[in-house]
Parts: structure tokens; sequence; C-alpha cells
């Protein structure tokens, strides 16, 4: 099975940006630990980070034919993208949204995700751990409808 990765914008500060919210972890160590769940759970995964919607857009579109699934951590996007929303739609990969942060207890604008309307399952809050149980639902029932 072949995974995408989507972080969106201001992922790539993790363990500089509001450490009390997202931790200490950079990026590249949540990169280094998806990776290392895929290789365990037999899947091929590909990480992408992108501070642009059109280009996570693109990414997506991209992504029919050529991967299985998709993990999808929108970050503000999540409030804003009907783009990224119609996206995961067209191409009809199954999908699964993550959040490090528990956005359901934080602001209320946070409280509307338009990409978790694409999504099958939803891992909120869970600090990187959400990224290995998306993985392991992707692989375990993501092809299953």
């Amino acid at each position: 099975m072949k995974i995408l990765v989507i972080n969106g914008p201001n992922l790539n500060m993790l363990g500089i940006r509001e450490p009390d919210i997202y931790g200490k972890q950079t990026y590249a160590s949540l990169v280094e630990q998806i990776e290392a769940w895929a290789q365990r759970l037999g899947a091929e995964v590909e990480c992408y980070q992108s501070n642009h919607e059109g280009d996570i857009v693109d990414k997506i579109q991209a992504a029919y034919g050529v991967f299985d699934g998709i993990v999808i951590n929108p970050a503000a996007y999540t409030h804003t993208s009907v783009a990224i929303l119609d996206a995961l739609k067209a191409v009809g990969l199954p999908a699964a949204e993550v959040h490090i942060s528990d956005v359901n207890a934080r602001e209320k604008f946070r409280h509307v995700s338009y990409a978790g309307m694409a999504c099958a399952a939803h891992f909120i809050g869970l600090g990187f751990d959400g990224y290995r149980q998306a993985l392991e639902y992707l692989v375990r029932d993501g092809t299953n409808g």
C-alpha cells in the first residue's frame, strides 16, 4: 500500500511554533516517525508539507492513480479550504484526517473541518500518535470502503 501524508501550513515550524500546544518535537522528527511506522506496517509512504493551498490541491490531484490512500493534516486550511475538500472528493482516495492538537477544544472557528468532510476517519488531539493511528486505519480498513 502506498500512502501520501500531507501536512499544511506552519507544520514545518513544529518544535518552534506554540510548543505548549504542538509539543517540542520538530517536523523532521515527525517525518522520521511516520516513515518508521509505515515501514512496520509494510506500507510505502511519502510525506509532503506546504504552506500554500494550491500546492496542496495539486499534490492531492497528482495522487490519483499513484497512491492508495491519503493522511492529511490541512492545518489552518482545515477551517477555510473548500478547494482541498473538493480535491479530496475528486480523487476519491480513502483519506484520514489528523490534527496534533484537539481542534474541538480550541477556538470556535477551528471546530469546522472542510477537508474532514471527505475523510472516512479522524484522529484529533493525539499528538504525533494520530498519524500512526491514521496509517494503521488506512492499511487495515482504508481500501475496504
